[in-house]
């Protein structure tokens, strides 16, 4: 395929993006690079609920009852956001933010809030007064004061639609990296099985990160140890407690970006029965435990190494 692959950087979603291709002419992937970044500039404005014009922000301004065009991104983040939170029991849910309000400060800081706001928040996350219209490409909420947040499945769409452009331009090897949230590839590097990509590192920890070579699929990750317990368990209205990460293998990255945040607050023995049952997903858990970090590890991890 080449020697070293080709390195594309691009800001977006609030995060370092890059494209790496291999064994293809410098100038043809810088074009194919360009129109990946064109897609995910969209993608960002279409399912941003910080851009005013977005879809989200439209969606969070509904009233109860009344129904909305929204577009293609929207519409196929929202199918599979459903298809994870009943997958996963409730685990991952996309109208959590109430529920993160109030856990923090105007500044981000974190706060506890009084049982009365918690109920209050509560009351407003759950994801059955979401309705779509897949023939008119459209949404309704059931109820009012719902607030949608794709800030947990959002990269994990963008990497899939990414490897989509790239396939369109007949790459055969390449690797999409929406910054430390979601990771995907297709085909390999000379030499490889895949495209190696660090798992299981956590920050401070003396024992290095380990590698996994990936190959048309996708590795997403959440944890703690960069924004702190940010993370609230959608069943509870409280933060996940007695995890540091978690990490999901999948061939979708729109699917691994929502499981990895799902696993963070499932039970061990959850997501062990998530992976028996969804052959095709692989799940890493790094318990907070003192000392050694024992890390957890259900599916299929055959290409993974320590660094």
């Amino acid at each position: 395929m080449g020697d070293e692959p080709l390195r594309f950087p691009h800001e977006a979603m609030a995060t370092a993006c890059q494209v790496m291709v291999a064994g293809e002419d410098p100038s043809y992937a810088r074009q194919a690079a360009d129109a990946v970044f064109a897609e995910i500039d969209a993608i960002e404005k279409e399912l941003s609920r910080f851009v005013e014009t977005s879809d989200i922000t439209m969606i969070n301004h509904l009233r109860a009852g009344d129904w909305a065009p929204i577009g293609i991104h929207t519409l196929e983040c929202l199918k599979a956001a459903l298809r994870v939170n009943a997958e996963t029991n409730g685990a991952f849910d996309v109208t959590i933010g109430p529920l993160m309000a109030c856990w923090r400060n105007p500044d981000k800081s974190p706060r506890t809030p009084s049982e009365e706001e918690l109920a209050k928040a509560r009351a407003l996350v759950g994801m059955k007064p979401i309705q779509l219209d897949e023939a008119r490409i459209a949404i309704c909420l059931k109820t009012s004061g719902v607030k949608l947040d794709l800030g947990g499945i959002g990269k994990g769409y963008a990497v899939d639609r990414a490897i989509d452009i790239l396939k369109e331009w007949n790459v055969e090897a390449a690797l999409v990296d929406a910054g430390q949230s979601t990771t995907g590839a297709i085909g390999h590097l000379d030499g490889k099985q895949g495209w190696p990509v660090g798992v299981g590192g956590v920050r401070d920890e003396k024992e290095p990160p380990y590698l996994i070579e990936i190959s048309n699929q996708a590795l997403s990750g959440s944890g703690t140890h960069v924004k702190g317990s940010h993370i609230i368990d959608p069943r509870t209205g409280r933060p996940a407690s007695g995890r540091v990460a978690a990490w999901a293998l999948h061939p979708s990255g729109t699917i691994a970006d929502a499981l990895s945040t799902a696993f963070m607050v499932m039970m061990p023995t959850e997501v062990e029965q998530y992976c028996k049952t969804h052959p095709e997903t692989s799940a890493m858990l790094v318990p907070q435990t003192e000392g050694h970090i024992e890390r957890l590890r259900y599916g299929d991890w055959k290409r993974l190494r320590n660094v």
